[in-house]
């Protein structure tokens, strides 16, 4: 029996490859429904018959609802029975959030508050939002309203009643929807150079699965108010492009330096300086617990608190660098790159 058992889990955004990963690890199990909630009706028209099809004995516990993170209302009406949430709903191209950094307001910082609210009000046993490595020091429109998520949750897990509610942060998923080894692959293929932004930028690079595995474990270890990380590797984008190149049978000598888009980082980070003041090692993760002081800081004129942890911080230039070798294994697990070897594509990620 699993604490999923007879329950109902709300995806937000449910169309994506995160929802699609955890509809794939949940979907024969003993959960009761899984609502996918999410504004395009186009895309979960295609998931409904994929899935219809793949899973003809466990389709039916797919609920779909057609919604928007923006509207109030919206969240209002898919929550009557929800018991638990995954919260995946958000603007991440970092080019398109900086040219349109408003949309990216309403979706990640208004939609995350109308879900929380939401969840609130109908006594949701827990909700995990799911954020990102450009949320510590951000520098572009997207880590910033992603920033403003987790303050947002942060917030709101002070007076949540029985719901709680608690954070992610991981970095680059490998293969998700968006992301740069499905580009590189059609490059490759189409017999053009792929292009690169700058090599020796390095990024966390993470699986889909890996990435489900720390929100499961924000669900079952993480405490209210709660920012939960993945200790993950990472590597040079020029790395993992050589990578790329060796699997599909492309010129490494064609790679094409087209330099650093809008908002981009040299390096990201998962653990700031700030926040390992207080984080906890946990083996594979970091817990960073929610500061729920109140307001009144008269006391820190007279008492300060000069308790630290000795962590620094966590980011992609300090943690294990994966040599190519290792990177072009990481990237072949991949069940995306397993189905692009095969010559099987254009399935649903």
């Amino acid at each position: 029996m699993s604490v999923f058992k007879d329950k109902t889990l709300l995806i937000t955004g449910g169309t994506g490859s995160f929802g699609n990963a955890v509809l794939k690890r949940f979907l024969d199990t003993d959960i009761k429904e899984i609502r996918i909630f999410s504004r395009d009706e186009k895309k979960q028209d295609d998931m409904r018959h994929e899935y219809q099809v793949r899973y003809p004995e466990a389709a039916h516990k797919i609920k779909f609802y057609i919604g928007d993170v923006r509207d109030l209302q919206s969240c209002r009406g898919v929550m009557p029975g929800v018991d638990y949430i995954f919260h995946a709903a958000a603007l991440k191209q970092v080019p398109s959030c900086e040219f349109f950094p408003m949309e990216a307001v309403k979706t990640n910082v208004i939609g995350t508050d109308n879900i929380l609210t939401a969840a609130i009000e109908a006594g949701v046993d827990a909700v995990i939002c799911l954020s990102t490595d450009k949320a510590a020091y951000p520098i572009n429109a997207m880590g910033i309203t992603k920033a403003i998520e987790e303050k947002v949750a942060v917030a709101k897990s002070r007076y949540s009643g029985k719901t709680k509610i608690c954070c992610t942060r991981y970095g680059n998923v490998m293969c998700s929807r968006g992301s740069v080894i499905p580009l590189w692959i059609e490059q490759i293929r189409s017999g053009n150079p792929i292009t690169v932004t700058e090599p020796s930028m390095t990024r966390f690079i993470m699986s889909l699965e890996e990435a489900v595995d720390l929100v499961l474990f924000a669900f079952e270890h993480g405490q209210n108010g709660d920012i939960l990380v993945q200790k993950a590797p990472a590597c040079t984008i020029g790395t993992q492009a050589e990578a790329v190149c060796e699997l599909f049978g492309g010129k490494k000598e064609d790679i094409k330096v087209i330099g650093i888009r809008h908002g981009e980082k040299m390096y990201e980070t998962l653990l700031t300086n700030e926040e390992c003041a207080k984080a906890e090692d946990l083996g594979n993760f970091y817990r960073v617990p929610a500061d729920n002081r109140g307001l009144n800081y008269d006391k820190f004129f007279k008492d300060g608190d000069d308790t630290r942890n000795l962590l620094t911080e966590f980011d992609s230039n300090n943690t294990r660098q994966l040599s190519v070798a290792e990177t072009k294994e990481k990237i072949a697990a991949l069940d995306y790159i397993q189905r692009e070897l095969s010559g099987e594509g254009n399935f649903v990620q």
